[in-house]
């Protein structure tokens, strides 16, 4: 935009950041590495390079919504019946990301910011020795870091 005597104006995009999504990880910290590998976006994986961002949560507890969203269904992430195979599709400000691991309260419908949004999946019960944590990812399979 032109303004005057050939100055501009520029404008940036600022990446909203999400609020608490674990009730017991007020700071949104990211799994560092255990056993099972590192919770870092891009992370070494079997298949390839980790494709989201892990954020630490106790089994049990209580997760939160990041940003005003609405809930955009259910899906299996892994395509088995164990206990922590569940997750959750959220849209708000002009985001789409996915939530592992956890169980939402409701899978359709608004959330506000802040707002209970379901419980965070025994992860124990599964890989005794991990890092129980959620993980999210972009649904374009972008980079979350920036958000956290």
């Amino acid at each position: 935009i032109k303004l005057n005597e050939g100055l501009f104006a520029v404008c940036l995009f600022v990446a909203a950041k999400f609020n608490r999504l674990c009730s017991t990880n007020p700071k949104n910290s990211a799994r560092s590495c255990d056993r099972f590998g590192c919770g870092h976006y891009g992370a070494k994986r079997v298949n390839g390079k980790h494709r989201g961002l892990d954020i630490t949560c106790s089994d049990w507890a209580k997760v939160y919504a990041p940003f005003d969203l609405i809930l955009r269904g259910r899906s299996r992430p892994y395509g088995n019946k164990n206990i922590i195979n569940d997750d959750v599709t959220i849209r708000g400000q002009d985001l789409c990301v996915r939530l592992f691991y956890i169980r939402p309260v409701r899978f359709s419908g608004w959330v506000r910011k802040g707002q209970r949004l379901g419980i965070m999946l025994p992860m124990q019960k599964i890989y005794p020795g991990i890092t129980s944590h959620i993980h999210l990812q972009m649904c374009d399979w972008s980079d979350p870091t920036k958000y956290v």
